[in-house]
Parts: C-alpha cells; sequence; structure tokens
C-alpha cells in the first residue's frame, strides 16, 4: 500500500466507523464492536469482512507502524466504500460478473485525491432488467512472456507492422491464435497500419463463459526482464468494456499468470448513477483457480455525459 492509498484507507475506515457508531475512530474497536460493525456490513453490503480483520484495520489506521502493515485487497476496500455510499446489496458471485473493476473504491479514492472531506455519493437501485454486456478485446500489440528464461543480450523487437501480409508476420515473429477469418481478412485495409476489430470476448469473461480473444496477435518473448509498449490510431471506445491494449500471457491458454493494460470504455457502477467514462485500465490474474482479478491501474480520463463529452474525447484520444 502506497502512502496515498494508506491515507485514503486512514480516511474510509473512519468514515466507515463515523457511519456505524456516530463518532469518528479515536481508539481500537473493541471486540464487540468489531463484530457489530461486520453484521452491519454484511447486512448493507451483502459483502462479509471478518470482524478480526476490522479490528485490525482500525488498530494499523491508528498506529500505522511499519512493523506491521496491513495490506486490505481491493475487494474489500470496495466493500467498505460501499457501504459508506449505501450501495445496493450485492453478493460476491454477482460483483465478479458486473463489478470486478470495483467502482465504488475508486470513486471514494478519487473524490479523496480531490478533497479530504467525505462527500456522499447518491446512489440508485440495481434495475432487474436482463443486461447483456458485450465484452470486445482488441489486441494491437501482443506480448507472451516466459519465465525463467535468460539470455545474455538484451534483445530490441520493434514492429511498425508496414506490411501485414501473414507470411510478413511469421517472418517478424508473430502468429495468430482463435483467427476470425471474416475481420482478419481486413487487417490491411489501412495502408501502412495493422487493423483490428473489437470483437466479443475476453481473457477474463463472465461467469459460465470460455476465456477468449479473437483475432489475437502474440509474439514470444524470450527474456527474463523486457519492456513492452503499443501504440495505436483512430480507436475511441463506445460501448461498455471495448478496449485496446497489451497483454502479457505466461501461457496461451489464459490458464498462468497475466496482466492486462488497456484503453477501455465503462458505463456499468454496480448501481451507482454517474456517467459512463473512457478509462485506463491494468488488471493481474494469478490463472485459472484465482477467483479474484486484481485491478491495480483504474485512471478515467474522459467522463460521457453528453454530446459535447464525446466530441472532446474524440478529439484527443
Amino acid at each position: 500500500m502506497d502512502d496515498f492509498d494508506r491515507r485514503t484507507f486512514t480516511s474510509l475506515m473512519n468514515a466507515v466507523v463515523m457511519k456505524c457508531f456516530g463518532h469518528p475512530l479515536e481508539s481500537p474497536l473493541s471486540e464487540p464492536e468489531s463484530k457489530h460493525l461486520s453484521n452491519i456490513i454484511e447486512e448493507r453490503t451483502g459483502l462479509v469482512i471478518g470482524w478480526r480483520s476490522l479490528k485490525n484495520y482500525a488498530t494499523f489506521v491508528l498506529n500505522p507502524i511499519a512493523e506491521k502493515q496491513e495490506n486490505p485487497s481491493t475487494a474489500t476496500f470496495d466493500t467498505l466504500s460501499r457501504y459508506v455510499f449505501d450501495a445496493p446489496a450485492t453478493s460476491e458471485a454477482d460483483r465478479k460478473k458486473t463489478g470486478e473493476h470495483f467502482p465504488y473504491w475508486f470513486r471514494y479514492r478519487d473524490q479523496n485525491l480531490v478533497s479530504p472531506k467525505h462527500e456522499r455519493a447518491t446512489s440508485q437501485s440495481a434495475k432487474n432488467d436482463t443486461v447483456w454486456y458485450v465484452v470486445a478485446l482488441v489486441v494491437i500489440g501482443m506480448v507472451l512472456g516466459f519465465l525463467f528464461l535468460q539470455q545474455t543480450n538484451l534483445e530490441q523487437i520493434q514492429d511498425d507492422f508496414r506490411a501485414v501480409d501473414e507470411a510478413s508476420l511469421t517472418r517478424n515473429g508473430w502468429f495468430l491464435k482463435d483467427k476470425n477469418a471474416t475481420y482478419w481478412d481486413k487487417r490491411g485495409q489501412n495502408a501502412g497500419f495493422l487493423t483490428l476489430f473489437t470483437l466479443q470476448g475476453d481473457n477474463w469473461p463472465k461467469a459460465g463463459e470460455t476465456p477468449r480473444v479473437q483475432n489475437l496477435l502474440l509474439r514470444p518473448i524470450q527474456s527474463e526482464c523486457f519492456r513492452t509498449e503499443v501504440h495505436f490510431n483512430n480507436f475511441v471506445p463506445g460501448g461498455n468494456w471495448q478496449q485496446a491494449g497489451i497483454l502479457l500471457l505466461e501461457d496461451t491458454l489464459f490458464t498462468r499468470k497475466s496482466i492486462r493494460l488497456s484503453l477501455a470504455y465503462n458505463n456499468f457502477f454496480g448501481g451507482l448513477k454517474q456517467p459512463a467514462e473512457i478509462l485506463i485500465q491494468a488488471t493481474a490474474s494469478y490463472g485459472k483457480g484465482d477467483r479474484n482479478l486484481e485491478e491495480f491501474i483504474h485512471q478515467h480520463l474522459f467522463r460521457i455525459g453528453n454530446v459535447n463529452d464525446q466530441r472532446i474525447a474524440v478529439t484527443n484520444l
């Protein structure tokens, strides 16, 4: 936890205690107080934070000594923020489906960045209508990293994609996975560029769906340490979780560790009413069997509340 997150966490815990007990956090929580707070949070949010954890968090906030650090997960931050914001109750399963980007925590974090005063957000009940989410991911540059492989010379790879025929891509070390021929055949329609399209799929899909990214362009990296970047043009996301970016994978089956960095669009905030956003998002997963997708960057670039906001985003992206 960096210094800013520690200060934000301190503010959040004070807001939680004030909301529950009507006074600021001035002394450690007793066992009965911690159990009461844990029960109240579960009743209001539908999510669980153990009473011992809450007791430890309060102690840490009051005396943040280096020898005894507390590092709550982003999910815990989000649960506490949901309680403060009076968010609609949910469950861990539903949050994973629709709120895995932990919007309430990042909203609280953004407010703390602007002002130290807490401002209660307006929330509304989640709609009961069936919502269809089309998750689209286009990978312009794809890096496949294999750990524990070392080499003595630093390899430098650069591809401007001036030639995008299959022979040129293969010669430069690229290979394709999950081909969608209809759109892959259009990759050369803009001369001097590799053109890819956002198609349905995700490396971290909602429950019941198989991980897949159509027209996934990959390249193996043989270095243990490396730096990578991607440049793209004429992309302004406009549908929920439409995104373009770069993936770092340990394998091609989405079963091992991965990191994703992308420019994305989001208009779902777990029942909280606010304008859509275009953001930079980074997520990490430990692979198959890991139930928690960790979002470690969520930086909004533009709020899209009206036509003028959309024009500003298009002009500046």
